[in-house]
């Protein structure tokens, strides 16, 4: 009987006709495969973790520079301690709190907190709010002016006061000077209560005033033309249209300005304490401009009571919260109304 040789397996390219056997491409196939898979998976936690390793910068340095100051300032002011003897705590419970509440210093920081504020704060929105508005038209060179709006807040603060300090000299200051032409007499700008605050005031105001220009006319800028446009046909002059267009416009900006205003006067330091004409912490010989932020200081590192300075600190984070929640209340209703 004759053999079919038609039926016999024939032999393969990829490894013969045993169906069991491995080719001898397949296994640079299988290394390719895994190589694409490893990577695969390398990708997908590289996409899962890397914006956690992008921001864990910042919480690093919170956690260092603000989580724990603000953990250990909470314990300490609730400790009798040194700044001599940091370790060394004692348990006094809210004395510090109550002790703070009942010295006269504490209220006339705050009182002159208070005023320095409202004196800085209402001329530097008022006057940033004429120049953003004249920085709004077509003027030649608006580069150049927006530009230099942002020179006094690049200035530093120590320059800026040290400058203020000539100014506002007794014997040799540019304002006495002046106010001689005119026939007033000198003015103790270090020495006088009202004086001193309104010098300082000036400071504040000559720093920041172009800054929140800048925000200002970035705000007028966002307003629709067209709003301009429907109340000139109407016959509004640029003073109506200011009053009933770019002001209603502006509110959630006024308002986000009053508050940073606000909270920044809350906090002021440096520029009472370098125009102290003893550069000390005492805001001038009877404390007539001294501020929470020199109270705070004079009472932390010149008196090395660490934890009154804590309560002081913390009374200050709790009129900072205050701050923020009636700025949330307000804009709320802004946006109701609106």
């Amino acid at each position: 009987m004759a053999t079919r040789h038609d039926t016999a397996a024939l032999p393969s390219k990829e490894g013969g006709a045993a169906p069991g056997r491995p080719s001898k491409d397949s296994a640079p196939m299988d290394k390719e495969q895994r190589r694409r898979a490893k990577l695969s998976r390398r990708w997908q936690r590289d996409m899962r973790w890397s914006p956690y390793a992008f921001v864990s910068p910042f919480f690093l340095l919170f956690i260092a520079f603000g989580l724990f100051p603000l953990i250990y300032t909470g314990w300490a002011s609730l400790h009798q301690v040194e700044l001599t003897a940091p370790t060394d705590m004692s348990w006094v419970g809210l004395k510090n709190y109550t002790r703070i509440f009942d010295d006269e210093f504490f209220w006339n920081a705050a009182q002159n907190t208070l005023t320095i504020g409202i004196i800085a704060t209402v001329p530097q929105l008022l006057i940033a709010m004429g120049i953003a508005h004249i920085l709004n038209y077509k003027l030649r060179a608006s580069t150049f002016y927006r530009v230099a709006m942002l020179a006094p807040y690049a200035t530093s603060i120590a320059s800026a006061s040290l400058v203020f300090v000539l100014l506002f000299g007794y014997d040799y200051g540019m304002i006495n000077w002046g106010l001689d032409l005119v026939g007033i007499d000198p003015v103790d700008w270090q020495g006088d209560k009202w004086p001193s605050q309104f010098a300082v005031s000036a400071i504040i105001i000559w720093r920041w005033t172009g800054y929140n220009a800048l925000i200002y006319l970035a705000a007028m800028q966002a307003i629709p033309q067209d709003l301009y446009e429907s109340a000139a046909l109407d016959g509004a002059s640029r003073w109506k249209q200011f009053i009933h267009v770019t002001l209603p416009s502006l509110r959630p900006t006024i308002l986000f300005t009053v508050v940073v205003s606000t909270i920044g006067a809350s906090q002021v330091f440096g520029e009472p304490l370098l125009f102290d004409a003893n550069k000390g912490a005492s805001g001038g010989a009877e404390h007539q401009f001294q501020t929470l932020g020199l109270y705070l200081y004079e009472q932390g590192w010149v008196n090395q009571h660490l934890g009154r300075a804590s309560a002081i600190a913390w009374t200050m984070f709790a009129i900072l919260i205050v701050i923020g929640i009636i700025n949330q209340l307000i804009s709320r209703r802004l946006r109701a109304s609106s």
